[in-house]
């Protein structure tokens, strides 16, 4: 076969390729309507982002700014059913790529090798990683993650384990491996399933921190069995913009959750919101971020 030939052949396979990505990508909402349904996958052990009690609705305030783009599809096709399905970080991106939810709800942070899957919406939250500590854990740890920590010797019956954990499958447990990975160090990591089990684990002494986003600390350690014992660190290590992630190669669906997001933060109700699931304290400087960040009308 000519030269000319195969290239032309080749530059066709490529173009058709093309096309049917692209096609594939812009028939989100097209998909949606068709069925009536949004499927809405969410990470379940988020709170108070997403979670979810058996036989209920799962909530949170990434699930209640998912209603909100839902609601903006529902002014057009008010039949619009919701369909929410329980996914895991380990999972749920490629259940968005191909085609198996429309939106992932969660507390989901914004990165590049995560953006060579699915698309993300602007930042819904801002925050950072630090740890959760037991008040008795080792001196080095609370000079790292605490500002002013207070002069405590660990309990004498407590021999310091230097074991760290982290949530599986997160952005903060990468970095965490990769700046071990650049120094001697004795510490290691232990990867947990769910935020609950790297609690309990901490609270029984396994670990002498737990490490996580602020934001999922701050609820994490009101569900402890004595609060009181547990303090969060100030000091943030990493930078974790939160945002929900859609489809990829489909702008006109990221535009429309982006014109509901946009319009749900300049309304009234959004600092209410904020109250709900962060306190009043809280909220207006979370406001004030989100704000700062939001995508302009």
């Amino acid at each position: 076969m000519p030269v000319a030939e195969c290239m032309r052949r080749f530059l066709l396979a490529n173009l058709a390729l093309c096309l049917s990505a692209f096609a594939a990508g812009a028939a989100t909402l097209d998909s949606i309507t068709q069925r009536m349904s949004l499927r809405i996958g969410y990470i379940a052990d988020e709170a108070p982002f997403s979670s979810n009690k058996p036989g209920a609705a799962p909530t949170g305030y990434a699930i209640d700014l998912c209603g909100k783009i839902a609601d903006e599809i529902a002014h057009q096709f008010p039949q619009l059913k919701r369909e929410y399905i329980e996914m895991t970080l380990a999972n749920g991106f490629d259940a968005v790529k191909n085609g198996q939810v429309d939106l992932l709800c969660g507390a989901i942070t914004v990165n590049l090798k995560r953006r060579e899957i699915v698309d993300f919406s602007q930042p819904i939250f801002l925050t950072g990683a630090t740890a959760l500590l037991r008040k008795d854990s080792p001196n080095y740890l609370q000079t790292l993650f605490v500002e002013k920590p207070a002069v405590r010797a660990v309990s004498e019956h407590v021999a310091s384990t230097r074991v760290i954990g982290v949530r599986a499958s997160t952005t903060t447990g990468t970095t965490l491996r990769e700046a071990l990975a650049t120094q001697v160090s004795k510490t290691k990591l232990a990867d947990f399933e769910t935020h609950e089990d790297g609690l309990k684990a901490l609270e029984d002494h396994k670990i002498d921190a737990y490490i996580a986003d602020q934001a999922l600390l701050i609820s994490l350690a009101k569900r402890a069995h004595d609060p009181s014992s547990l303090e969060i660190g100030d000091r943030l290590f990493t930078h974790e913009p939160y945002a929900i992630a859609l489809p990829r190669d489909d702008a006109d669906f990221r535009l429309l959750a982006d014109r509901a997001l946009t319009e749900f933060y300049l309304s009234e109700d959004f600092l209410p919101l904020l109250e709900t699931y962060f306190g009043a304290e809280a909220a207006p400087m979370l406001h004030t971020q989100i704000i700062m960040e939001h995508v302009p009308d």
